[in-house]
């Protein structure tokens, strides 16, 4: 399973523009839809960020990021390691592979 690395606002500034690093990780990444982005990662470490990203729980609260068509879901890779990540108002959430 995947766990919850870093967003790229706290990204560290040395491998931003590294070889293999966030920059290339992004330019490099597919789209996948958010069922198999959910296959991957930790379902707790996911909702504790979608709570703090202001999301509801459930549809029939609120917006949900299930039904926010604005973030995407995406696989690539860092340093050579598959991660998932997904995008929010232009910020990647990127979860690694112990």
């Amino acid at each position: 399973m995947y766990k919850f690395y870093s967003n790229c606002v706290s990204w560290p500034s040395g491998d931003v523009f590294n070889e293999g690093g966030l920059s290339d990780m992004i330019d490099n990444a597919i789209d996948i839809t958010r069922k198999t982005f959910m296959k991957y990662v930790y379902m707790s470490e996911l909702k504790d960020i979608e709570m703090s990203l202001g999301y509801d729980n459930h549809y029939k609260q609120g917006l949900t990021m299930a039904g926010d068509y604005h973030v995407g879901y995406h696989r690539s890779k860092l340093h050579g390691k598959r991660v998932y990540y997904f995008r929010h108002s232009a910020i990647e959430y990127v979860f690694v592979n112990n």
